[in-house]
């Protein structure tokens, strides 16, 4: 214990004794979660809507994420047909300071406002009317009606026109604001139509954007005020929509919408508005400042994301690059390029790779899980019974998959999925199999026995709703553990192998474990599976559409670029599928319609905890090893973690985690570094992180550097594990393999310890000494006396997040080109294809930085030496 003080007082030596000294306070105390405060507001409506109030469940240290916005007292929504026709609710985000308009409730100029987006074309599947989700107005200098405008146009009474839009530079669109430059139908985060319920309560979702997913609002950029900078604030705006007109009568009109757009302003003569509060966006780590690279598992990201906002503003800058968990193992084995490497399993555990010689540590960082989230309205049959009936529209807030139905949907089984190849009864050739096959899963007596509400219940019968999975292209042992939950189940083994479920389900051939079976010859190998393969080759050109070009599965069934961005997807109900021909293009090409229909939406996707939690996806309770159906929470990846086993880096598996209250899909993320391939600097900075991830960063909160909601704090024993793995590698006393800060090339792994073990650095071979007793099972000193837990508690009233910042980083694989394919923004497409040359970890200086959707950040241009002219105008 002595020698490893020393060592210790050694290491710290000239550090700033402050900072350490709050950090072992961190350590040494019980675990903390976030301040009991709220940042919930609740407000009223006037006039029409004071009896209703409307609460938004979290108004501050806000990043790009969804926040709930629910209501009480309002007046059950009415259609007409399809279309809404009185009583629902519209919401926005806008920027700005008060108008002044409203002295009772401060807020925006409705010029300001993200609204009015909505599809230019195929209207007929869409809830509104051409006014009530847009910006068009019928100006008016005295309006007799909802819908008119007593300000613009009002030398030309009764012409139609526009309420324009000023994004935050000034650049104010007045006309054609439907096609502005700055959002559109698949950006926007307008809710045009929220329904109230039979009982007077509604509940929407909303997705707030920061200036990274939106720069026109710049929400969370920082402003300057009186000689002090903060992130710049922005409003959620609440538009409710009645059933009276002017003259306090009913609407007479009962065949369509009647409200008007609710910029208008007889509409936003009702608007409630709340303060949103940003966590900063944007790094104040100066531009080409030194960095200690990071990459591998997304579900790090998250937390990285908050950590580096922490660690940032210390002086140490931690770039964190996204990559599957196999290609990062690959990339620290091969090269050391990573520096240090987020994984779920040890080096060399890959089929076809080893451990090299030397030393490896690893130090347990996280514990999250792979999720299936989803997005659900109730949309009842007709003749379904009145409780159902009065739910339509309502958001479905959990399901039960079995391994088997995940197996159905992975594979591509459903009726629907190979769209257009079961016609009126009649199977193409090859798809016999599919002809007696539900259309989805909303209609698989399998899923209806377990979920017996979707009994009442029709889903719109596309490819893309309910007969797949939205998942991300590439390796990761996100796609591997979840094939692996598949396998651990017989009836799914079974139906993989052929074998039909109860009800004649039959699998995808293409899919088959059994080679007689399979048109390819071969049998499709799951337990070797690690990601999530398009094996059908069916294509057609899709009945209905006119087009002249086919569309194959891909086509139906897109990738997202990775599982955070499936989450963000899923939470606008977009499928990404380009199912509409535009005949009139050059050349004619398929165009997506944008989201799903409003009160109709189904779309599921395999993401990640924290991402689903960020976006406030429903997520589904996956039946476990002791046949309970458990849902993703603290208390069910801690049960599962108990479980971590094998040797080398512990494993939580599907089969392993036997406890009733396990979560089967939990994972443990594990920080891996190559001491030799690190110089003394590098391996004092890795271990700086380490050592916040196992303290302040096992704080949950919503502060920049605490830990986001969709993990659950390491047990004591992990972080003890945590800690030991930073002591040790910062005493590592060895020589190098001619490393240089983190990116240098190398050649030195290990195999980690066992579950229980305190330790978490392993001596595969040859190499230096880590210091101290920290071999695979050792419980020496400085393992023995790392038992500190976080204490600090997190701040929700300024505090951190005034002088911190949300930093983050989320480029897509560099590993894998074909990921640039993916339909996503094109930003992300841009910034990912630019940093593609450069994902290989070569030594280049700048760094360079690009915000991407999430809040997130992707270096671009790792290291780049560059005339001052340039480095110049990129600060820009």
């Amino acid at each position: 214990m002595k020698s490893v003080r020393r060592v210790l007082t050694r290491l710290v030596a000239g550090a700033a004794v402050g900072a350490l000294a709050g950090l072992a306070v961190a350590q040494a105390a019980p675990p903390a979660t976030a301040a009991a405060s709220s940042s919930s507001v609740t407000v009223s409506g006037r006039g029409e809507f004071k009896d209703m109030r409307f609460t938004v469940d979290q108004t501050t240290h806000l990043t790009s994420q969804a926040i709930t916005v629910s209501w009480t007292g309002g007046t059950p929504t009415t259609f007409a047909g399809t279309l809404f026709n009185t009583d629902f609710v519209q919401i926005m985000q806008c920027w700005g300071d008060d108008d002044g308009t409203v002295p009772a409730n401060p807020g925006p100029s409705r010029t300001q406002c993200q609204y009015g987006a909505s599809p230019t074309t195929d209207r007929g599947s869409w809830p509104g009317n051409d006014y009530d989700d847009t910006r068009r107005v019928f100006y008016s200098a005295d309006p007799t009606n909802y819908g008119q405008d007593n300000r613009y146009g009002a030398a030309n009474p009764n012409a139609p026109g526009e309420v324009p839009f000023k994004p935050v530079s000034g650049a104010t669109v007045t006309t054609n604001t439907q096609n502005n430059p700055y959002f559109n139908r698949n950006t926007t985060n307008e809710v045009d139509f929220a329904r109230t319920g039979a009982d007077g309560r509604g509940q929407e979702f909303f997705e707030v954007q920061t200036a990274n997913e939106a720069p026109h609002l710049g929400c969370g950029t920082p402003v300057t005020t009186n000689g002090t900078t903060h992130p710049r604030g922005c409003w959620l705006v609440i538009v409710p929509q009645g059933h009276l007109d002017l003259d306090g009568k009913p609407y007479a009109d009962q065949s369509q919408v009647n409200a008007g757009s609710p910029v208008s302003s007889t509409n936003w003569a009702n608007r409630i508005a709340i303060p949103l509060g940003f966590n900063p966006v944007g790094t104040n780590c100066a531009l080409g400042s030194a960095e200690r690279p990071t990459a591998g598992s997304e579900l790090a990201a998250d937390a990285m994301t908050s950590w580096q906002a922490a660690l940032c503003p210390s002086g140490r800058v931690y770039g964190y690059t996204e990559l599957g968990e196999p290609d990062a193992r690959a990339r620290l084995t091969d090269d050391g390029s990573s520096g240090l490497a987020f994984t779920t399993r040890a080096l060399g555990a890959d089929e076809g790779t080893t451990a090299p010689a030397g030393s490896t540590s690893y130090a347990p960082v996280a514990l999250s899980g792979t999720v299936i989230g989803f997005t659900v309205e109730r949309r009842p049959r007709a003749g379904a019974p009145d409780a159902a009936a009065r739910l339509a529209g309502t958001k479905v807030e959990s399901i039960d998959l079995t391994p088997r139905l995940v197996a159905k949907l992975l594979t591509e089984s459903y009726r629907n999925s190979p769209w257009g190849a079961v016609l009126s009864g009649t199977a193409a050739k090859g798809y016999g199999w599919a002809r007696n096959n539900p259309a989805g899963l909303a209609t698989d007596p399998e899923f209806i026995t377990l979920n017996p509400q979707f009994a009442y219940l029709s889903v719109a019968e596309t490819p893309a709703t309910d007969t797949d999975l939205l998942t991300s292209l590439g390796h990761s042992d996100s796609a591997r553990a979840l094939w692996q939950w598949v396998l651990s189940d017989k009836d799914a083994r079974q139906f993989l192998a052929g074998v039909s479920d109860d009800w004649g389900m039959r699998v995808n051939p293409y899919y088959a474990t059994n080679a007689d079976l399979n048109p390819t010859g071969a049998a499709f190998d799951p337990s070797r599976t690690d990601d999530f393969p398009k094996s059908d080759p069916w294509c057609t050109i899709p009945p209905g559409t006119g087009a002249t070009q086919q569309q194959c599965m891909i086509d139906f069934h897109p990738y997202v670029d990775d599982m955070h961005s499936g989450a963000l997807h899923t939470r606008r109900a977009d499928g990404l599928w380009k199912s509409t021909w535009d005949p009139l293009a050059s050349p004619p090409a398929y165009k997506t319609p944008g989201p799903q229909t409003v009160g109709s939406r189904f779309l599921i996707t395999v993401t990640d905890a924290a991402s689903a939690t960020r976006y406030g996806l429903q997520t589904a309770r996956l039946r476990n090893t002791a046949g309970r159906f458990t849902a993703p929470d603290t208390a069910s990846l801690t049960a599962a973690a108990a479980s971590a086993s094998g040797e080398g880096v512990a494993e939580i598996t599907p089969t392993g985690a036997k406890a009733k209250g396990a979560y089967p899909l939990a994972q443990l993320v594990y920080a891996a570094a190559r001491p030799a391939d690190l110089d003394t600097a590098a391996r004092k900075d890795y271990a700086t992180l380490l050592r916040y991830a196992a303290g302040d960063g096992q704080i949950t909160g919503a502060d920049p550097g605490r830990l986001p909601a969709g993990y659950a704090p390491l047990p004591k024993k992990l972080r003890a594990r945590a800690i030991a793995a930073a002591q040790a590698l910062a005493a590592y006393k060895g020589g190098t393999s001619g490393g240089h800060g983190g990116s240098s090339k190398g050649s030195s792994a290990g195999a980690g310890t066992g579950g229980s073990s305190n330790s978490s650095s392993t001596g595969g071979g040859t190499g230096g000494s880590l210091g101290g007793d920290t071999a695979a099972g050792g419980t020496g000193a400085a393992a023995g006396g790392a038992t500190a837990s976080p204490a600090a508690s997190a701040s929700y009233d300024g505090g951190d997040a005034v002088h911190t910042t949300a930093l983050g980083t989320t480029p897509a694989d560099p590993a894998n080109a074909l990921r640039y394919a993916v339909p996503v923004e094109a930003a992300l497409g841009a910034a990912a294809a630019a940093g593609a040359p450069f994902a290989g970890g070569s030594r280049l200086r700048l760094p360079l930085r690009l915000p991407l959707p999430g809040g997130r950040m992707v270096t671009v241009i790792p290291a780049l030496a560059l005339p001052e002219r340039l480095r110049k105008l990129l600060r820009q």
